[in-house]
């Protein structure tokens, strides 16, 4: 890790590993809780593959969906990592993402009670790392992890 470039977050969330694991796979899932409520999420592509595409909409009353995320999967190792990008999009496009480019690993450890879960989001450059942060890193991916830890831990 970088603390130039980088931004974490990491959490214990009191479910087993493939429960957390399932929650970011599967599709309806993954629509519960990738977007801060009382947001709506669409998940219109989910191809967990190293290339595969992952491409998610929003929505603020759940009737009209705007684009949120176009990106591409950069490796998948399952039940322990899954790394995305928004540089390229879901059909092998450079892409110059707004607000900034970032590349997301996700990794997912046992723990005596639960799941260790951390996320590093790189990014390219230091100005992107500090506009990241400044748009609210912390409260945005913080919030959907504890969101998905309440589906995790409900799951159980």
């Amino acid at each position: 890790m970088n603390p130039d470039l980088d931004l974490v977050l990491e959490r214990l969330i009191r479910a087993p590993r493939a429960t957390v694991w399932k929650a970011w796979t599967d599709p309806g899932k993954l629509a519960r809780w990738w977007a801060p409520a009382p947001l709506h999420c669409r998940v219109d592509a989910l191809d967990l593959r190293s290339g595969g595409a992952f491409v998610t909409r929003l929505s603020d009353d759940g009737a009209e969906y705007v684009p949120h995320l176009d990106a591409c999967f950069l490796a998948v190792d399952e039940l322990e990592r899954i790394v995305f990008t928004n540089a390229i999009d879901s059909a092998w496009r450079p892409a110059s993402p707004d607000p900034v480019a970032m590349t997301a690993t996700i990794t997912l450890g046992d723990h005596p009670d639960g799941t260790d879960y951390r996320i590093v989001v790189r990014h390219g450059d230091p100005e992107s790392r500090d506009r990241h942060e400044k748009l609210g890193f912390a409260e945005g991916w913080g919030t959907v992890t504890a969101q998905l830890a309440a589906l995790a831990e409900g799951a159980r």
